[in-house]
């Protein structure tokens, strides 16, 4: 008998072949599912059913389970989309006081899905970290990880860069982001005035100097007694100066000197002004007259 019809099923589309009278077999071009047989079963593959009709009307049917023809009867289909990545702690530029931050990013796949085996991370030049040092935690679509350094960072910049792959094997575009860690608060150097100064002048000037290694520049407010802390200039030197008037008795200047990291050096300076003369009460000279060449006694009371 002859064959009538021959037919190709794949992910439920049927598709008629036709006879190529060169090679006497049933063919077709047929478009592959638009998306990974990764997660279609166990085998990642999409079954493929060939049922032939000839003209009596007798069917034979073949599946991805027969033990002769099964294993060409399933169709492994790959995507090309890389997973994406987003980092989003430490951002690009941030300083961090704490020399353990804990790093976190997100990688998500539409399709295959994520390999978990292939997230990476890498700080500076180290080696590359992996496995269950990272936590990864399933979200839709793929992971939220985080990773927190084993040992301390040293103050300054630092460079992380995370990679990870899908089930087919496209590699996502590797990311990476710039920070910097600062735990040393700025130094802060006061010129003037001495502290526990006493004067009979109102007009005084706050001289010092300020420097942070990682992260200047550096901000510096001044506060005279209980007023409003003030943003004075900083020079590219460091030095810095506040004119201020002070109030008769005892005043406090408070200096606080700032990193881009948020930590603070603060010195505070206590200035009194005295613009009250002293008030000689009395004075005894004892004895008087006093004999030429013998020694006597001048006493004089004073308040302030």
């Amino acid at each position: 008998m002859a064959v009538k019809t021959v037919q190709a099923i794949i992910n439920g589309v049927t598709t008629t072949l036709t006879l190529n009278s060169s090679t006497g077999k049933y063919e077709a071009t047929i478009t592959a599912p638009s998306k990974s047989s990764y997660t279609i079963n166990d085998g990642h593959y999409y079954p493929v059913t060939v049922k032939a009709t000839d003209v009596a009307g007798n069917t034979t049917t073949k599946t991805d389970s027969d033990t002769t023809l099964g294993v060409s009867l399933k169709l492994k289909v790959k995507e090309k989309v890389a997973p994406a990545i987003t980092i989003t702690s430490p951002t690009a530029g941030s300083y961090i006081t704490n020399n353990k931050p804990t790093i976190k990013w997100k990688v998500t796949d539409a399709d295959s899905g994520v390999n978990p085996a292939t997230i990476g991370i890498t700080i500076d030049s180290g080696s590359k970290v992996t496995g269950d040092s990272i936590t990864k935690t399933a979200v839709t679509g793929g992971y939220e990880c985080t990773y927190t350094p084993t040992t301390a960072l040293a103050d300054g910049s630092h460079t992380i860069k995370i990679d990870a792959s899908d089930f087919d094997g496209n590699a996502a575009t590797q990311k990476t982001v710039t920070f910097k860690i600062d735990t040393v608060p700025p130094t802060l150097s006061i010129t003037a005035p001495a502290d526990k100064l006493v004067t009979n002048k109102t007009a005084v000037t706050v001289t010092g100097t300020t420097n942070d290694a990682t992260s200047s520049p550096v901000t510096v407010t001044v506060k005279l007694n209980s007023g409003t802390a003030e943003t004075v200039t900083v020079g590219s030197d460091g030095t810095f100066s506040k004119a201020l008037t002070l109030v008769t008795g005892t005043n406090t200047i408070t200096v606080v000197a700032k990193d881009s990291a948020g930590k603070t050096t603060t010195v505070t300076r206590t200035v009194t002004v005295d613009t009250t003369a002293p008030v000689i009460k009395s004075v005894t000279i004892n004895p008087n007259p006093v004999d030429c060449g013998k020694t006597y006694v001048i006493s004089v009371e004073v308040t302030d």
